[in-house]
C-alpha cells in the first residue's frame, strides 16, 4: 500500500470518530501536565488536545501516518512533538508524561499478554510521579457475519476527486482475538480485503496484568455506545 493510500485509509475508517473527545480532553485537563498520545495516527486525538491548548506528544510505529499528523500541525499553527516508535519498545528519554493515553482499541492490536506487559513497562518508564495510563478497550467484539442489507454503514470519504469506501463485512471469533474484515474500494476501481485482529482482553484483565508494573487501577471510565459505533470502556491506571 502506498504512503497516500495508508493515510487516506486510516483517516476513512477513524477520522470520523468523536464521541471520545471529551473524554480525552478531560483527563488531559485532570492530569495538568504532558501528555503522551500512544497510537495518534493521522491526529484525530492529538490535534484535538493541542488545538484546546494541551501540550501533547504523538507516538505511532507509522512514520507516514505521523508525518500526515505534522503537516496539519502545521497547518494548523499547532506545536505538536512526533515519535517512531513501536508502543511495546519506546523510550522518551528524560521527558516524562502526567497522562500516556491510548485511544480507538490500540492496546487490543497487541496479540497477547507480553506485547501488553512490553507496553506497561514502557509507559511506566516514561510516566510523571503519580502519572496515570488511560486505556480504551472495546466493549463489544461479538461475531457477526451480515447480510448485505444487514450490515453497518460504511465508513466513505473523497479526496483528490476518488472515493473511498470502507465496508465492515465481519467480525470473525477467533478464540483469543477477533477478526475485523473489512472490503475496501475506490471510485477509480480498485479493491481489497483488510483484516484487523484484536485482543479479547477484559478491562479487569488489563487492570490486573498492569499491577505487576507498578500500575494501579482507578475507576473507569465510560465512551458511550451510537448508532454506529461501540462503546468504550477506558481503563484508568496511577503509577505507584
Amino acid at each position: 500500500m502506498s504512503v497516500a493510500a495508508a493515510v487516506v485509509w486510516h483517516d476513512v475508517e477513524c477520522g470520523s470518530y468523536t464521541e471520545d473527545l471529551a473524554l480525552w480532553r478531560e483527563l488531559a485537563a485532570e492530569a495538568g501536565g504532558p501528555v503522551l498520545d500512544v497510537g495518534a495516527g493521522t491526529g484525530r486525538v492529538a490535534l484535538d488536545l493541542a488545538s484546546h491548548g494541551i501540550d501533547v506528544t504523538a507516538l505511532d510505529s507509522e512514520a507516514a501516518l505521523l508525518d500526515a499528523l505534522a503537516e496539519r500541525a502545521t497547518a494548523a499553527s499547532l506545536d505538536v512533538p512526533t515519535i517512531v516508535a513501536d508502543a511495546r519498545d519506546f523510550a522518551i528519554g528524560d521527558r516524562r508524561f502526567a497522562l500516556i493515553m491510548v485511544p480507538m482499541q490500540t492496546l487490543q492490536l497487541l496479540p497477547d499478554a507480553d506485547g501488553r506487559g512490553a507496553f506497561f513497562r514502557a509507559a511506566r518508564a516514561s510516566l510523571a510521579d503519580g502519572g496515570r495510563v488511560a486505556i480504551a478497550l472495546a466493549d463489544a467484539l461479538d461475531s457477526y457475519e451480515g447480510e448485505v442489507d444487514g450490515l453497518p454503514e460504511p465508513d466513505t470519504a473523497t479526496v483528490d476527486g476518488i472515493t473511498y469506501t470502507s465496508l465492515p463485512l465481519a467480525v470473525v471469533d477467533e478464540g483469543e482475538h477477533a477478526a475485523i474484515h473489512r472490503l475496501r474500494q475506490t471510485s477509480a476501481g480498485s479493491e481489497s480485503h483488510d483484516v484487523i485482529r484484536l485482543s479479547r482482553v477484559a478491562p479487569a484483565e488489563v487492570a490486573e496484568e498492569a499491577e505487576a508494573y507498578g500500575l494501579v487501577a482507578e475507576t473507569a471510565r465510560r465512551i458511550p455506545q451510537t448508532d454506529v459505533y461501540v462503546g468504550s470502556t477506558v481503563v484508568i491506571l496511577r503509577a505507584r
